[in-house]
């Protein structure tokens, strides 16, 4: 993260304020803030561009809460109190991440009846770690080890560790009955092959395969990323060495030789790529009104309306719909129903808008949603069956008019998990699979839950009629493991999130790579206008 003000206030009489910016972070369950880092202090500027940058664990599924706190630096006391304050900024890093270009712009606020400026807060993903290589290595004139036939060879790869040990990072197929191999391509990240670091030692042992599982040592050699990394070329080709033989024989040469045939560097493109490029992720909600539930005005419905604290359905929706919604620009969020019997002609409706408004069933914020929940619990007759199909039919009628990676749909179903229209469900899904949406299923009550495992698919992937799901796009859990038994609704939910949110990242990159799609590239980073430095006297 990058930090840049403007117009902060000027606290000092007879020049301008010296600003520091302070950042807290706060523990998921308890409010308290605790300090992460401070900038170095600038003097005498009302705009200043902080160098110092802060390097933050980013995870799509956590809401991480941070606030910023500026200060006029009087004195060299490390003690803030004693400093002037300047204001301060809260905000999620969701909302950094998720702002146009990464680049959040916001007011500083703290101080009644002053105008205390703005605070620019940029936010860069490390990418040192991204890359992957493809290569493709042949050999030559390998020893003979085979008493009947010319040897199997294949190769072995180790990275080297800090302290001098060799861990194994890639095997090749064996290739049979030759002494000139040409392997197939071969892809692995450099995480994996040197652990980023283009100097540290590769070595490559050359065996060839037995049956039994005691395959020869043919030789071995040591190599480099950045040797590697020069190509095709007379430096990339390597004599095969065993030492034994070496130390036995005077006229030994080699056993062989390696040549690298190819070496072709593809930077792995991040989630973030795509957010920054300005995909937008569109948050929709549906909401399970059948009769099952119990009737809202008792306290055992799991729709009873407890003025003093959320039910189920809305701890489950905030949870969630709190951490996506960083990522959608306009905030606007669809907010469905189903199974129940609609006013004034009690007609029964499988897709139906919590703000009564068919043409325009978007509710602002997460907030507004919340809202719109409670309007419908009065108006509505909860009734059944429990269909799901047609709620997921209308979010994938959206996904499938945006297929160019711009946009990507997320469906929260919350239920109390009887489901009547499995099969309808399941075409549902696997149609749902080609388009760029993901489903979450929250199952909240004591129901057996076993059709939801189903629809899952993490054991066994879902299919119907035959076509299976071309990706996995449903996460299910029900609410019940999460409930805290001491009452910290925070903490339950803040867990419930990550397990549910966890898996949409990859959801939405395999979605983007099965159909070739780049990010956008991302606007121009942020530089701030030059200001003419003020000497001093």
């Amino acid at each position: 993260l990058s930090f840049f003000n403007r117009n902060l206030l000027d606290r000092d009489t007879f020049s301008k304020s010296d600003p520091i910016c302070v950042l807290y972070t706060q523990a998921i369950g308890n409010k308290e803030w605790r300090e992460f880092g401070r900038t170095e202090v600038i003097d005498n500027t009302l705009n200043p561009d902080f160098v110092r940058k802060f390097i933050m664990d980013y995870f799509f599924e956590e809401r991480e809460n941070l606030r910023f706190d500026f200060y006029d630096v009087d004195s060299k006391s490390p003690n803030l109190s004693k400093h002037d304050f300047l204001g301060q900024m809260f905000c999620t890093l969701g909302e950094i991440v998720g702002s146009q270009g990464s680049r959040l712009e916001k007011s500083i606020v703290g101080i009644p009846g002053k105008k205390c400026g703005t605070v620019i807060v940029t936010a860069e993903e490390l990418g040192c770690c991204r890359d992957s290589v493809l290569m493709q290595f042949c050999a030559n004139k390998l020893d003979k080890k085979d008493f009947f036939g010319k040897s199997d060879p294949f190769l072995v790869f180790h990275r080297s560790n800090e302290d001098g040990s060799f861990t194994i990072c890639h095997k090749t197929e064996v290739i049979k009955n030759t002494l000139n191999p040409v392997w197939q391509a071969f892809k692995i990240s450099v995480r994996a092959l040197c652990n980023g670091d283009y100097d540290r030692t590769i070595k490559v042992e050359v065996y060839d395969w037995d049956r039994d599982g005691s395959h020869d040592f043919i030789g071995e050699f040591t190599t480099s990323y950045r040797e590697l990394s020069r190509g095709q070329s007379q430096f990339n080709v390597y004599e095969v060495i065993n030492p034994k033989k070496k130390g036995k024989k005077k006229k030994y040469v080699n056993s062989g030789t390696v040549t690298l045939l190819s070496f072709l560097i593809e930077t792995e493109v991040s989630f973030l790529d795509y957010i920054k490029g300005g995909t937008q992720i569109n948050f929709t909600v549906a909401i399970d009104f059948t009769a099952s539930n119990g009737n809202p005005s008792q306290p055992t419905s799991l729709h009873y309306m407890n003025p003093y604290q959320l039910n189920a359905y809305g701890m489950a929706l905030k949870a969630v719909g709190e951490i996506i919604q960083d990522y959608d620009s306009d905030k606007m969020f669809p907010a469905l129903g189903f199974g129940a019997r609609l006013p004034p002609d009690g007609r029964v409706s499988h897709e139906f808008a919590l703000n009564g408004n068919p043409q325009n069933p978007y509710c602002h914020g997460i907030d507004g949603v919340m809202e719109a929940y409670y309007r419908s619990l009065k108006s509505v007759q909860l009734y059944g069956p429990t269909n799901f199909a047609p709620v997921i039919n209308h979010v994938a009628r959206y996904a499938a008019s945006v297929k160019d990676g711009s946009q990507y749909f997320v469906l929260l179903i919350i239920t109390d998990g009887v489901i009547s229209d499995m099969a309808q469900t399941k075409e549902s899904i696997v149609n749902a699979s080609k388009l760029p949406m993901s489903i979450i299923i929250v199952g909240v009550g004591p129901a057996e839950f076993d059709a939801m495992e189903e629809l899952d698919g993490d054991v066994v992937r879902i299919s119907s009629r035959g076509k299976f799901a071309e990706r996995d796009i449903v996460q299910f859990v029900p609410f019940r493991d999460y409930i805290d038994r001491s009452g910290n609704h925070v903490l339950s939910m803040a867990r419930l999130a990550k397990d549910v949110l966890a898996e949409i990242p990859e959801q939405f990159l395999s979605y983007m790579r099965v159909r070739g799609i780049k990010p956008s590239p991302a606007p121009p980073p942020y530089t701030p206008p030059i200001h003419v430095l003020q000497t001093q006297i």
